[in-house]
């Protein structure tokens, strides 16, 4: 057999082309100062064993004991069909020659899920038990340490969660039972949450207080909206306006500036109400790698806008200038309504901050949050309407103001930066790897349209410039998009799982790798081939992984057992087999599928 495979021949190269807390970027940054309510854990796990003395080669129980917050749930190993979220994983690390296979989990449940939907799941207190099988001799100790990565959710947001435990158990001649694990208790009753009746008092305090905060939030960021260079010139300008349409009459000037306001309010519900409707529609956004990537994007792509490297809506103020022109009431609201329109393009990013907070909002509290940022809008024109003195100490326009939006720019990146940690949770390895260097994608489109776009470069350079700008888009979004999990069940490499498989009649795949080796993530794109999967699941290949990212010296001898000094390297054993098949170092799916069409 491993003749036939070596007959294969080495593989052609491929080509190497190559919840949650609000997103509000800049309301990041005030919220840090409010007092804000604290928030229950979404998730605790304990590590529980059936002994307390292990013997050495016989198998014992263990389970992972989840413990949701009130209103919290996880997802099980695999989703059903329809069900968007995270397969919750258990990554174990345990001492050397030891192994862990997962027993069957309970069944999941209907669990309330975000936006008054249900969900299939775990709530409450759930144990996913595995078995242990410990190495070694009597006398010895090993400490069991498991990570649970998956996705936690309730009824308002989404959230990554990894959390650890670790065991320590002894080794002896005679197996002593654990008694006080109650392994099996957990699970009888799975929707169990042992609730406090004192916390649904706490919880609504909770949501008040948090209500209260973000209300104070949104007036500040729309007070914010005000000095963005396509709004601040107008504000004086309108105000000044009015100011000589009305006279003195104090009452006429209010009257103007509450139509101002209400044009103001009016366009901010009909935007939120937009927003909040295609929200609903489209449901579970947070638990969405795609819907999180996109976001990733949009702050990328509007905090190198505000950082200068690209402009959009240079016409805003000349469009903004006329608004001076309108009189009567019906000027004053329409004043307010073109008011929004004009500071969208200097302030989109704040304004799609906005719409990511009130996504995982519910309709009315999302309603009150635009409402909010439209009277801190509207606030400084009702404040200098009154008292039109103050007009004599506002600073004039200038180069400050182009200042002070480029410093804002970098809560946009901070935003970014927070967004692909929510995205490490939901993809791993390569798929991770490049959702990043499709941002890098990204930053350059922008870079080209920014440098050769503009309205002084010849029609040839802005069409080139155009072109290549939307071609990096393209690449960005092709190659970047978060694909469905079609993870494999891969398992923790150690020689003695690679001996027990065999002794099993088991074929093995081992992946060497490493997070820094380039040409080993190239590699596990070959891993997405559909085809392929089908064909290693239905030849019962077990699938080992050596990631050799921190040293190993296990590692580092099971490679140079094979005569190779460095990462990547794919091999095959067979059971029975003397020498293991080994793969060319740069993969393609039809290389790996051949090798496995020749298994028996």
């Amino acid at each position: 057999m491993v003749e036939a495979l070596r007959a294969i021949g080495p593989a052609p190269k491929p080509a190497m082309n190559a919840q949650a807390l609000p997103l509000l970027s800049w309301i990041t940054a005030l919220v840090l100062a409010l007092p804000l309510p604290a928030q229950d854990k979404p998730l605790e796990i304990e590590l529980l064993s059936q002994v307390g003395v292990a013997v050495p080669g016989k198998a014992f129980q263990v389970a992972v004991r989840l413990k949701h917050g009130e209103h919290w749930h996880t997802y099980g190993k695999t989703l059903p069909e329809g069900v968007i979220g995270k397969p919750t994983k258990l990554r174990w690390v345990l001492p050397e020659g030891w192994s862990a296979r997962d027993l069957p989990w309970p069944d999941p449940h209907s669990v309330p899920s975000t936006d008054g939907k249900t969900s299939v799941g775990y709530d409450g207190v759930v144990d996913l038990p595995a078995e242990i099988t410990a190495a070694g001799k009597a006398g010895d100790e090993g400490m069991l340490e498991v990570e649970v990565n998956g996705l936690a959710c309730d009824p308002k947001s989404c959230r990554p969660v990894k959390a650890k435990a670790s065991l320590r158990l002894k080794l002896g001649q005679e197996e002593q039972r654990n008694a006080s694990s109650l392994l099996p208790l957990a699970n009888a009753d799975p929707r169990a949450n042992h609730k406090d009746s004192a916390k649904p008092a706490a919880a609504k305090a909770d949501a008040a207080s948090l209500g209260l905060s973000a209300l104070l939030i949104g007036l500040l960021g729309g007070l914010i909206l005000n000095v963005m260079p396509c709004v601040f010139p107008v504000l004086g300008i309108k105000v000044l306006a009015v100011v000589e349409q009305a006279g003195q009459d104090r009452r006429q000037v209010l009257k103007h500036a509450l139509a101002y306001s209400a044009g103001v309010v009016l366009c901010f519900w009909v935007l939120g109400a937009v927003v909040i409707a295609l929200g609903k529609a489209w449901g579970f956004q947070l638990q969405s790698p795609g819907f999180v990537f996109g976001l990733c994007l949009f702050f990328l792509i509007f905090g190198l806008n505000m950082a200068g490297l690209f402009e959009v809506g240079s016409s805003a103020v000349a469009v903004g200038s006329e608004l001076q022109q309108k009189h009567g009431m019906g000027g004053s609201f329409f004043s307010g309504l073109l008011a929004v329109v004009v500071a969208t393009p200097c302030s989109a990013p704040f304004l799609g901050s906005a719409l990511g907070f009130a996504l995982s909002l519910p309709a009315l509290q999302g309603m009150l949050m635009f409402t909010s940022i439209a009277l801190g809008l509207a606030s400084p024109f009702l404040l200098l309407a009154l008292f039109p003195a103050l007009l004599r100490v506002l600073p004039r326009p200038g180069a400050w103001m182009e200042s002070f939006k480029q410093g804002l720019s970098f809560l946009l990146f901070a935003t970014t930066a927070y967004l692909l940690w929510v995205l490490s949770g939901m993809l791993e390895g390569q798929d991770l790897l490049f959702s990043m260097l499709a941002l890098v994608a990204a930053a350059m489109a922008c870079w080209a349209y920014g440098r050769w776009c503009l309205p002084h470069r010849s029609s040839k350079a802005r069409r080139l410039g155009g072109l290549a700008a939307l071609a990096l888009m393209a690449t960005a979004l092709g190659s970047g998009w978060p694909r469905p999990n079609t993870d494999l069940p891969w398992e923790a490499w150690s020689p003695q799982r690679v001996e027990q498989l065999l002794a099993e009649g088991r074929p093995v795949y081992i992946d060497y790798t490493a997070k820094w080796c380039v040409t080993c993530q190239v590699n596990k794109r070959v891993y997405h081939d559909s085809g392929l999967r089908e064909l290693i699941l239905g030849k019962k290949v077990a699938l080992l992984r050596a990631d050799w990212t921190q040293e190993d010296p296990r590692i580092t001898a099971a490679l140079d057992a094979l005569g190779k000094a460095a990462v990547p390297v794919n091999v095959l054993h067979q059971p029975g087999a003397e020498k293991p098949f080994i793969f060319p170092e740069l993969l393609t799916a039809e290389i790996v599928r051949q090798a496995m069409n020749a298994l028996p």
